[in-house]
């Protein structure tokens, strides 16, 4: 191998290891099955999302990952892999990818890493089907403003009461 193929793959592992730095997850897909154009649209709503996905050789992912937490995804790198990274939302790699796995019905889970916890195929199906932060929230908010919501109409009604009682 020349030198300047060496210095490609060291650019390549080192571009790798700095999208991994900051990550809270990543999440491994087998791609199989998808066409460009599927390809083009999913990395588009990924991106929306905050999520990096990249195709890169397992090689070269693996000697990224030795030494980190991410280290025991490399039992799953075999075969077409691409990878999913989030340094904003430990679970949109996982949720994102699971919502396009399900329109495209191709593709399928491998393994990911969330905040630091290796998970296998079915730890990250149960990871994807997790709501995102803004939408918990939403449902809290939600749960907590309803009895309050009553709770003042009650008062409401109870001052509405002495107020008609006052005048007669």
């Amino acid at each position: 191998m020349s030198a300047d193929a060496k210095q490609q793959k060291q650019i390549i592992i080192d571009e790798i290891k700095q999208k991994l730095e900051n990550a809270q997850s990543a999440v491994v897909i087998d791609y199989m099955g998808i066409s460009v154009a599927e390809a083009d649209n999913m990395r588009k709503k990924l991106r929306e999302g905050g999520v990096d996905y990249t195709v890169y050789k397992n090689t070269l992912i693996k000697r990224a990952i030795e030494g980190t937490d991410y280290a025991p995804l490399a039992e799953v790198l075999e075969g077409p892999t691409a990878i999913a990274i989030s340094s904003e939302d430990a679970t949109a790699p996982a949720r994102m990818l699971n919502e396009i796995i399900k329109a495209y019905k191709k593709m399928e889970f491998k393994a990911g890493v969330v905040e630091g916890t290796y998970y296998d195929k079915s730890g990250i199906e149960q990871i994807a089907d997790i709501p995102s932060r803004d939408v918990l929230i939403a449902k809290f908010m939600g749960s907590i403003q309803s009895p309050v919501s009553k709770f003042v109409r009650t008062l409401q009604a109870i001052a509405d009461d002495k107020g008609e009682g006052a005048e007669a």
